[in-house]
């Protein structure tokens, strides 16, 4: 159990929720979840299931016409050939970490991730009793991989390595001569890859490019996304993974002996949510722009802070170095002076010190108010430093 760690967002909302038990006004700028509901027709969906009885075990691998739906889905948004047999339907998108993790890595396997990145690869893998090989993101490269150093921690250890794109915490996306070289690394390696797909559909360029896509990669890639993200169903606890059927066996193997299956009635609302009106999801997307555009030029206001604006997802990233003082404890000063709860870089591993992750999926008026408020923490702060 040692070698599992923690979300840090959800340590960081305990403590903003101790405050506002205190009388204290929060901001909330920590959690990584959409503020917009999820939409009706989703809702109904749901309902109905409920009404016509999907209350009961479903088969372990999901839903046949739900794999159906998410095997057309991914098909057409990758440009690749999968099947509902490459589907596995998990409560959450954490499953499609663990899961394959446990099923692949062996004790003194190296598994090559993003740093700054998601907290739960690294904990996964010393779980699984791999080796973490932490590859920094380059802020002027986008918060992409640092190629020249991943081609060195290629090892014949390597076993698995994960992407993130749109990634968490950066916000940004791997462009694609990127995705192309790291392709062009590890096709004709004996190790697979992890495409943490999560935040596919919120973007603000050009659509992130999946490394499945590319020759010789589909057999080699598993695909992870959701509902979570996409359609503001976080609480719903649903995530897929695409992958070769040999893996999904693996999968299939793990989830009857921890969850049985996924439930039903959720199945039958994400069947909802891929094949039915997308309008929602284009107008949470256009607001998220709208916030990204807003927040990010007040941060770059802030004496000593400047923020690059993400390629994707809902997070602004940023460089604090500038105030001179050090990422929790500012973070720590933001949340009980200025009452803005947000993330220190560094718990996102060693290559986020220096930044500060904001979540920007809470109002355009709060995000201004926050802005407001980070300015005078940071001022006050600098004058502590200086004075």
């Amino acid at each position: 159990m040692s070698q599992i760690g923690v979300e840090s967002a959800f340590e960081v909302l305990v403590r903003a929720r101790e405050l506002e038990r205190k009388g204290k006004h929060v901001i909330h700028l920590e959690i990584g979840e959409p503020d917009f509901p999820t939409p009706a027709h989703i809702v109904e969906a749901a309902k109905r299931a409920l009404d016509e009885g999907y209350t009961h075990y479903g088969p372990t691998q999901g839903l046949p016409e739900l794999r159906e739906s998410v095997a057309r889905y991914v098909s057409i948004t990758r440009d690749i050939r999968v099947g509902p047999q490459h589907v596995a339907i998990v409560p959450g998108g954490k499953p499609i970490i663990f899961f394959p993790m446990l099923a692949l890595i062996e004790s003194g396997d190296e598994v090559i991730y993003p740093n700054p990145g998601f907290p739960i690869y690294e904990s996964m893998i010393r779980f699984s009793g791999g080796v973490p090989v932490p590859i920094p993101l380059i802020e002027d490269r986008g918060f992409s991989f640092d190629l020249d150093l991943l081609r060195k921690r290629l090892s014949s250890k390597t076993k698995l390595m994960v992407l993130n794109s749109p990634q968490n915490p950066t916000g940004g996306v791997i462009p694609p001569e990127d995705i192309r070289a790291i392709a062009d690394l590890v096709r004709d390696r004996d190790l697979m890859v992890l495409s943490d797909e999560i935040y596919s559909r919120i973007y603000y360029g050009e659509p992130p490019v999946s490394i499945a896509n590319l020759p010789g990669m589909l057999e080699k890639t598993i695909i992870l996304d959701g509902f979570s993200k996409t359609y503001a169903m976080t609480g719903w606890r649903m995530g897929y993974g695409v992958m070769p059927e040999w893996l999904v066996d693996a999968v299939n193997k793990l989830m009857v002996n921890s969850n049985s299956c996924t439930a039903t009635f959720t199945q039958r609302a994400g069947i909802a949510a891929i094949d039915g009106p997308q309008q929602p999801v284009n107008a949470m997307v256009a607001e998220f722009r709208r916030r990204r555009d807003a927040f990010c030029a007040g941060l770059n206001q802030v004496p000593g802070i400047r923020c690059a604006l993400p390629g994707g997802a809902f997070y602004a990233f940023a460089n604090i170095t500038g105030t001179g003082i050090g990422s929790k404890e500012l973070a720590d000063r933001m949340l009980y002076e200025g009452g803005v709860s947000c993330l220190n870089g560094g718990a996102f591993g060693k290559f986020g010190e220096g930044y500060i992750r904001f979540s920007y999926a809470n109002s355009y008026e709060n995000l201004m108010l926050a802005v407001e408020r980070i300015k005078t923490v940071a001022a006050s702060g600098l004058a502590v430093g200086t004075g």
